[in-house]
């Protein structure tokens, strides 16, 4: 059986993130996310999501193509997480492209690319100017 891990915030969920967890489920039988905890991406971003992250788990977990889902606490237990699941992939999109390089000791790490012309950011500064 081939594992494989994604990690993400998903926060504003859209298409763009439907897109990616589905081809990530394509290679492999059994896929598991991470989804960043509020203080994490906090941490990346300055700023909390707008929706808390058991309902961002909620919405990752009632994906037909999604098998297992944690949360992510820090950054720097990638390693660990990916170990603890037994993932032989790490897939992550192309706007981190080489940034995990580092895994390949333990999995062979995939860049796929995002779903043009869509962003959580964008999404959410665009709501932001409608007064």
């Amino acid at each position: 059986m081939k594992r494989i891990i994604t990690f993400g915030t998903f926060d504003v969920f859209h298409v763009g993130h439907i897109n990616i967890l589905e081809r990530a489920a394509q290679y492999g039988d059994h896929l598991t996310v991470g989804v960043s905890s509020d203080a994490l991406n906090f941490s990346k971003k300055g700023r909390y999501p707008i929706y808390p992250e058991s309902d961002r788990c909620k919405i990752i977990r009632s994906l037909k193509f999604v098998n297992e889902v944690f949360v992510e606490e820090s950054l720097e237990f990638k390693k660990k997480y990916i170990e603890k699941c037994n993932a032989d992939i790490l897939i992550m999109g192309d706007d981190w492209a080489g940034r995990f390089d580092w895994v390949n000791e333990i999995c062979q790490v995939i860049y796929l690319p995002r779903t043009p012309s869509i962003s959580t950011t964008e999404i959410i500064e665009v709501v932001k100017s409608i007064k």
